[in-house]
């Protein structure tokens, strides 16, 4: 019987795994010579969309009221727009050329390294064409559009966060907000630009999750005594990385709305410390999370390594002990240096790697640096907030 062809080359070996490289977006940055097929010309794509997003709402100038004394909150001292455009905008867009370079091999690493046995090739190869026929499809991109406008702009932002106060964007009046130019631009441009491009992200992240997901459903053949300490996973770590800029373009979007809040409004900002923590959560499920599918696998494989090793450990030091201990007689063979000690020493070391098996494919270090990428743009005002003398007592009490 004739093996199923892949469509993937006679080798089985998948095409780079990209999760950016795709889509209508994608196809059409192309066409404009914002982007090139392996997500080339970045600044010119930061700072075309950066331009687009945030000049126009600096030329208030024009009706004057980029100084405007009577506006609460005046453009320049808006840190939460400004934080969006100057600082999360060019991080999103930066952050989909930097996951591209992390997760290209990804693929491969599982065919490579055997992980994936011969008879599950197949279902492996569909597993990665879905996740390309997902990031290419129109719909998503499409749905994320009539989100961005039907739900962000009309209702969301017009109804429901637009300040009811004089700012650079809005005056209040008997008839409701009345939108400046700039407002007008800032509302059906500049915010539905940034909402398409974080949605987007959170798109491909639900595919990648579900590419985890239906990998960790196919019965990989994982190595219980290999040094990584996740059967062989290891290589996955390196795909958490891929995805720090994200986290800290969300924190840096926090944070602008917090400084807004806390300087302008009074708020002090332990009021927001459960928000913070429900964003870092929110980074831990959204990056985190999906690695958890390999936990039943890797606990079976730890489990099964323990049960077999435990045996071989077992019969191989009885044998020692035998051979070296209980012999009765006068040892006809040097004991320093002997292969049998070297072995039993070796095996040792093989038990070890077994019994601390993780059961998440991902390191505590990566873990922590997601967290603290989310974080670290809260630092300004942490400091502010916190007296430097109590702050450096609280990192004290840490250490000590």
């Amino acid at each position: 019987m004739s093996q199923p062809s892949t469509p993937h080359g006679e080798d089985n070996t998948p095409q780079p795994f990209s999760l950016a490289q795709g889509g209508p977006c994608h196809r059409l940055l192309c066409r404009l010579r914002l982007s090139d097929e392996n997500l080339g010309l970045l600044r010119r794509r930061i700072a075309f969309f950066t331009l687009l997003c945030w000049l126009p709402l600096l030329l208030t100038t024009l009706e004057g009221t980029l100084l405007d004394k009577g506006s609460t909150i005046n453009f320049l001292q808006d840190l939460e727009v400004n934080a969006r455009f100057l600082v999360c905008l060019p991080l999103l867009l930066w952050a989909e050329r930097f996951m591209h370079q992390h997760m290209r091999s990804v693929t491969h690493e599982f065919v490579e390294c055997e992980l994936v046995p011969e008879r599950a090739l197949a279902r492996f190869h569909r597993c990665v064409q879905s996740v390309l026929q997902w990031r290419d499809s129109a719909w998503p991109e499409l749905v994320i559009v009539a989100a961005v406008y039907g739900i962000g702009v009309f209702v969301v932002w017009n109804h429901l966060l637009a300040l009811d106060t004089p700012t650079w964007y809005a005056r209040p009046g008997a008839g409701g907000l009345s939108f400046t130019l700039a407002g007008q631009w800032y509302s059906y441009v500049s915010i539905p630009v940034f909402q398409f491009f974080l949605c987007r992200w959170i798109w491909r992240l639900l595919i990648w999750a579900r590419f985890l997901w239906q990998v960790s459903r196919i019965r990989l053949s994982l190595i219980p005594t290999h040094p990584d300490r996740v059967g062989g996973l290891g290589f996955l770590n390196i795909t958490l990385h891929a995805f720090l800029p994200f986290a800290l373009a969300s924190g840096a979007l926090l944070a602008g709305h917090l400084a807004d809040e806390v300087l302008f409004q009074g708020v002090a900002l332990m009021t927001f410390r459960f928000g913070i923590l429900l964003m870092l959560a929110t980074m831990l499920v959204l990056l985190v999370g999906p690695f958890l599918f390999f936990g039943q696998q890797l606990y079976q494989a730890r489990r099964a390594g323990i049960r077999e090793y435990g045996v071989l450990a077992h019969n191989y030091t009885r044998n020692f002990e035998a051979k070296w201990l209980r012999s009765g007689g006068r040892l006809d063979k040097p004991f320093l240096g002997s292969e049998d000690v070297r072995s039993l020493a070796d095996l040792g070391s093989s038990v070890d790697v077994v019994d601390g098996m993780r059961l998440i494919p991902v390191t505590r270090e990566s873990i922590l640096l997601v967290m603290l990428s989310s974080i670290a743009p809260l630092a300004p005002l942490l400091a502010s907030a916190i007296p430097t003398d109590s702050l450096i007592d609280r990192l004290v009490g840490l250490m000590f």
